[in-house]
């Protein structure tokens, strides 16, 4: 898997037009959007059993990808991701009715607590803040560089991390984290000679399907978003996946 993200960030014109997100001052890669579309081997990664059933098992129903994608976090110059709850965006501009996502986090690298892994806040996931303002138009192009609409305001994180405090894993190359959709967190800057390198799934229940944006003019890309799924996940053993 690690070559593989490797040889994608190092040949970002093979991608499909707008998957690849690059940091804002340095132009490093930050994101590739739909890595299960695009990479046979990442196809199998989120299909894998150890994962899909997983997800299964948690949301008590059959499962899709809602979005794929590989995180960078350059050593040196990777940039902080501020506090957010994804279903609130993908509730607000993609239409995902409920809280029946969740997020799993493959390391492809060592985490190190100095090198800006996730923060979570414990027990977030059961309160919903819904952000004030109205989301802007394709505000996904800004957002997914530097997130600035559709975040909490402090007093509100403040209450959350009063109540659950913060927690930061560290996990070795080949751990996974998984995390339910409406749980806040972040991450601080990399300023240490350590890449952070993850294959991030998201896994929604198969009758949560996308609906029309509960706050925005229009859905996001299906790249970001994916309403083009016609069955659930049709899962693989781990010993068949690069046979």
């Amino acid at each position: 898997m690690k070559a593989t993200a490797e040889e994608l960030r190092q040949h970002p014109a093979s991608l499909a037009d707008e998957t690849v997100v690059s940091e804002r001052d340095s132009g490093a890669v930050r994101s590739i959007f739909a890595i299960h579309r695009q990479s046979v081997h990442f196809d199998y990664v989120a299909r894998d059993r150890r994962l899909a059933d997983v997800a299964r098992c948690i949301l008590a129903d059959e499962v899709y990808i809602h979005q794929s994608r590989l995180n960078y976090k350059p050593a040196f110059r990777g940039r902080e991701f501020y506090w957010h709850s994804d279903f609130e965006t993908w509730h607000a501009e993609d239409g995902m009715p409920n809280m029946r996502a969740i997020s799993m986090s493959v390391m492809l690298t060592d985490n190190h607590p100095q090198a800006g892994p996730v923060m979570f806040v414990p027990g977030s996931h059961k309160t919903f803040i819904s952000c004030v303002g109205e989301t802007p138009d394709d505000n996904y192009k800004a957002s997914l560089k530097r997130q600035e609409t559709g975040i909490p305001d402090a007093k509100s994180i403040e209450t959350l991390v009063d109540e659950g405090g913060i927690e930061a894993p560290a996990p070795k190359a080949g751990s996974v984290v998984i995390f339910d959709c409406n749980t806040l967190h972040a991450s601080n800057g990399n300023i240490t000679p350590f890449e952070r390198m993850n294959a991030f799934f998201v896994y929604n229940a198969w009758s949560n399907r996308l609906k029309t944006p509960f706050a925005a003019h229009k859905p996001r890309p299906e790249h970001i978003a994916h309403r083009k799924v016609d069955h659930p996940i049709r899962i693989v053993d781990s010993n068949q996946a690069f046979e």
